[in-house]
């Protein structure tokens, strides 16, 4: 709060602040999974400040990445080609080369883009993501289907029976959902990955990807270490069966920093409207985009820090907390209960280490809020 107040008193207003040891803490959970070998790749899309790339870089996590943007910034990050994942549908020749280039390993999402891959560079070995949605019933998570039918994304189980054999398979992936709290269907759904396993006698790696479940709310905490616990009884179980060890590749994203970062901005207007408290603030959803692309399940609890130190009248009251523009859409929250705010009050938004400094989107002329690391 005081480095909040010392910002906030500044005129720096909008502005982030994450909690580096709050990321550190995440990184070591994810990194004390007792499997060997074990790779744990960020996914930089979750959030790309360079600071925030040294700490999961300085903690020992690796980097995963779907655009040659968050590529150049990975390798111009010093991590090595080996420490990278990449993950992307329809991509071009030119990317394809430009992946092979750097060293990571690459997964990709369809048939027609294995083949591209083999008659670029044969012999290579090459990962594919894997929809399974078949398999089990699909669960419509935060971002939509991510397997079964109404999913866009991998290849579906006739194209991976038509690959058995293939020594050029060097990796299975799958991307369960977004913001998963139930560790049995995660379990679920990787059985059947492991399944797969016996069908590419050069496999190196299978990649479970990520979605754990991160600040939502009414649940609970994702437990990393029940999770880790039984994905390493699985991975055992298949190191059995095969004679040979078998690479794990885990892709936490919004999970590493969601807790550990606050959205902070400050009260310039109220309206009674409805009988709802309607609070204005010097920003806009285009800085804190997430409510914005997530309406009806983004969730951030909201702190009214009154401007004076003085006590706030507790009473709760329907509210809406807008932005600055006049978007009709430019609301960071909702329908919430909230005490009797101010102008000049500090509103702080938690959970906002992930996906929303690095959603920023320019449509509607703010500029990015600045980063603070405390």
């Amino acid at each position: 709060m005081e480095k909040i107040r010392e910002h906030t008193e500044a005129g720096n207003t909008p502005f982030y602040v994450y909690d580096t040891m709050r990321i550190q803490e995440n990184c070591r959970e994810f990194l004390n999974i007792p499997y060997t070998p074990l790779s744990v790749n960020y996914a930089m899309m979750a959030n790309s400040n360079p600071l925030f790339l040294n700490i999961i870089k300085q903690a020992g996590l690796k980097i995963f990445v779907n655009s040659l943007l968050h590529l150049e910034m990975a390798l111009n990050f010093n991590f090595r080609g080996d420490e990278i994942i990449f993950a992307a549908s329809a991509m071009d020749e030119l990317t394809m080369r430009q992946v092979k280039s750097s060293g990571a390993k690459l997964v990709l999402d369809s048939i027609g883009q294995l083949e591209l891959w083999q008659s670029l560079f044969p012999d290579t070995g090459i990962g594919i993501r894997c929809n399974i949605g078949e398999l089990v019933i699909p669960r419509k998570t935060t971002g939509g289907y991510f397997i079964g039918n109404q999913s866009r994304l991998g290849l579906t189980m006739d194209s991976i029976n038509n690959l058995k054999g293939n020594p050029c398979i060097s990796g299975l992936h799958i991307y369960v959902g977004t913001n998963i709290s139930e560790i049995d269907y995660f379990l679920d759904c990787y059985k059947h990955i492991l399944n797969l396993a016996e069908f590419f006698p050069k496999l190196e790696f299978i990649d479970f990807g990520g979605g754990f479940g991160s600040g939502e709310k009414v649940k609970k905490r994702f437990n990393i270490h029940a999770y880790g616990r039984k994905v390493t009884e699985l991975m055992n179980d298949i190191t059995s069966i095969s004679g040979r060890k078998i690479s794990l590749i885990l892709e936490p994203g919004r999970i590493i920093g969601a807790d550990a970062g606050y959205f902070v901005c400050k009260i310039t207007d109220i309206k009674m409207r409805n009988n709802q408290q309607l609070i204005g603030v010097n920003a806009s959803s285009v800085q804190f985009p997430r409510p914005l692309f997530y309406p009806d399940s983004a969730y951030h609890p909201i702190s009214i820090v009154s401007r004076n130190n003085t006590a706030s009248d507790k009473t709760g009251r329907l509210s809406s907390i807008y932005g600055c523009s006049t978007y009709s859409r430019d609301y960071l929250a909702r329908d919430v209960e909230l005490p009797q705010a101010h102008i000049g009050d500090i509103v702080i938004l938690g959970h906002a280490g992930s996906y929303c400094s690095t959603a920023h989107t320019s449509f509607l002329g703010f500029p990015k809020a600045e980063e603070y690391f405390i």
